[in-house]
């Protein structure tokens, strides 16, 4: 299938989901779509069996068994990476921390697909995506530890800083992408956001302008199903993907734990971006095992039930599954890839407790370049107040 044919068709609907039908049963968004389902596409079923799509297949058809153990290795250590962050949150040695935890195939799968010269605009949870694009674990752990503001440079990997207001990068992401259009460019830009942030009017406000401007963007929704402890089923009558028929450009929902269905479909939204044909929305049905952030209970608005069921769909444990049942791997390379695992944990927990205390003054001097009274006068502010410790550590 040609990329004009598969880019033309419309975005496939579910039977009884059409907006405005009344007296039909509706599913819970929450519940995972069963391997059937016409609107999900997917690859790689979650026993590890590999399903053949006439519309991507060919998109992933030259991976080699390298690539695919290149893939697993990524999602094994971008895990282990977040599990170390998660502890060390839990042990005092970061302020916050927003886990990844079950949607590392959605990051993988979607890195992977993107090319050096496209930009990517993330919100706060893309550390897999950080990691395809070459950014330092230890990089992104400095913000959360109050150290830095960011932690590295934008434009060394293409790759924008965490974005903490929920969708404004969509925002962000669209007029960067209209300026590589008007620049003539042939790269592409990805904007990250959450089934929640698709509320947001910033989201609308985005589609619109990419439509009109037939911006080079692929707007990537994670759905990992719960916006902090709404459900995606309070958010919207319709499947997120769909949205996307409203401003007039092609939308897909992709099985999120699928890494090989989320390459394929991000390889084909870029394709789109790049040949002039415009803005694509991939929702990457998926699941958030963990808190929404370390500040979060998920027990107290989720059944343990629904979190086993997903379980069962794990991306990491599918893709090993694949790669035994295809000889594409031994038990060397998993316990190699075991160790290194621990290696990079070992590594993560020490540089995050060898980072020094930034000056306290230097959120001061970076506001204006040339001075601001107000700013002098709440440097002076801030300084009394640091120096009221002194006082009282002085007089015990």
């Amino acid at each position: 299938m040609t990329v004009e044919s598969t880019a033309a068709r419309k975005p496939r609907r579910s039977a009884g989901s059409k907006a405005g039908t009344t007296g039909t049963k509706r599913t819970t968004s929450n519940t995972p779509k069963k391997d059937s389902d016409p609107d999900l596409v997917q690859l790689l079923t979650p026993e590890g069996t590999r399903v053949a799509n006439p519309e991507y297949d060919r998109y992933v058809e030259d991976i080699t068994p390298q690539q695919l153990r290149g893939l697993y290795r990524d999602m094994v250590l971008t895990r282990r990476f977040d599990a170390e962050a998660t502890s060390l949150q839990r042990q005092g040695e970061l302020g916050l921390w927003a886990s990844l935890l079950g949607q590392e195939a959605a990051q993988i799968g979607s890195g992977r697909a993107l090319r050096d010269d496209d930009y990517v605009f993330p919100t706060y949870r893309e550390h897999g995506v950080a990691w395809c694009r070459g950014v330092d674990p230890t990089n992104l752990l400095g913000m959360f530890r109050g150290v830095n503001n960011g932690g590295w440079d934008p434009n060394s990997n293409n790759f924008h800083l965490y974005t903490i207001v929920i969708g404004s990068q969509t925002l962000h992401a669209t007029g960067y992408a209209m300026g590589v259009a008007k620049d003539g460019a042939d790269s592409a830009v990805i904007a990250y956001f959450g089934d929640g942030a698709s509320s947001q009017g910033d989201v609308a406000e985005s589609f619109t302008f990419a439509a009109v401007y037939n911006a080079p963007v692929v707007f990537f929704c994670q759905n990992n199903q719960w916006a902090i402890s709404e459900p995606t089923e309070k958010q919207t009558r319709v499947p997120l993907y769909q949205r996307a028929q409203g401003f007039g450009f092609p939308g897909v929902r992709v099985d999120g734990n699928d890494v090989l269905g989320c390459l394929a479909v991000t390889k084909w939204a870029l394709e789109r971006a790049r040949n002039g044909e415009g803005p694509t929305l991939v929702e990457a049905f998926t699941y958030r095992m963990g808190a929404h952030t370390t500040s979060d209970d998920p027990t107290r608005y989720r059944l343990d039930d629904e979190r086993a069921a997903w379980e069962a769909k794990d991306p990491i444990a599918r893709l090993r599954a694949y790669l035994e049942a295809s000889n594409h791997a031994d038990e060397g390379f998993f316990a190699e890839l075991e160790a290194e695992s621990e290696t990079l944990g070992r590594r993560v927990r020490e540089a995050v407790r060898a980072m020094p205390d930034p000056d306290h003054f230097a959120i001061f001097e970076h506001a204006y370049a040339d001075g601001h009274a107000l700013v002098d006068e709440e440097r002076a502010q801030f300084a009394a107040y640091q120096a009221s410790f002194a006082d009282v550590e002085g007089g015990r």
